[in-house]
């Protein structure tokens, strides 16, 4: 009974034995002379170019902090700032009508008819229809209806841009018609 571990020891030393380092020692001499062949490839870096100053030359233009080049800057923001003013003035003082508390999104154009030979449009707001005509306002940016046609009402809005100032904005409502079932 003690010869068969004996056995079975020297059987399994025997086959770690076969597992050996041949093909190991290959492998590492294959890798050594792959490194030893390798080389880096480095581009050179190109010279920087001279830097040759110029000499100012102040005769050829206008001196950047002159009175009279920024008196002339002032006036024409200040002329900018008035239009802007004489723009959005007569909005603010005039009484505001029903629709301008919502948004243009919210409304519909469901219909147009001529009444009194002058175009209405019919708008549907909140469930709700309503009749427009040219020169009332609609929607929070100040919307004067223009043209009112068969399939559209054309407004002119103010509204702010990205400076700050108001400009005049073309916009309209298309008719919508409901899908028939």
């Amino acid at each position: 009974m003690k010869f068969l571990p004996l056995a079975f020891m020297v059987l399994c030393t025997g086959s770690l034995l076969g597992c050996g380092s041949s093909g190991e020692d290959e492998l590492r001499q294959w890798m050594a002379d792959e490194r030893a062949q390798a080389r880096p490839r480095v581009t050179p870096i190109a010279e920087p170019k001279q830097f040759n100053p110029q000499p100012y030359t102040a005769d050829a233009g206008m001196e950047p902090f002159n009175p009279l080049k920024l008196t002339q800057a002032l006036r024409r923001e200040s002329a900018q700032v008035a239009s802007n003013a004489a723009l959005i003035a007569p909005e603010m003082a005039r009484r505001k009508e029903p629709l301008e508390a919502f948004p243009l999104d919210t409304m519909a154009m469901v219909g147009s008819l001529n009444k009194t030979s002058k175009p209405t449009a019919l708008l549907k707001v909140d469930n709700l229809l309503y009749q427009v005509q040219v020169g009332n306002y609609l929607g929070q940016n100040y919307g004067r209806i223009t043209a009112i046609t068969e399939t559209a009402i054309q407004l002119r809005e103010i509204v702010q841009d990205a400076t700050g100032d108001w400009i005049e904005r073309a916009t309209s409502l298309e008719l919508q018609e409901e899908a028939k079932k």
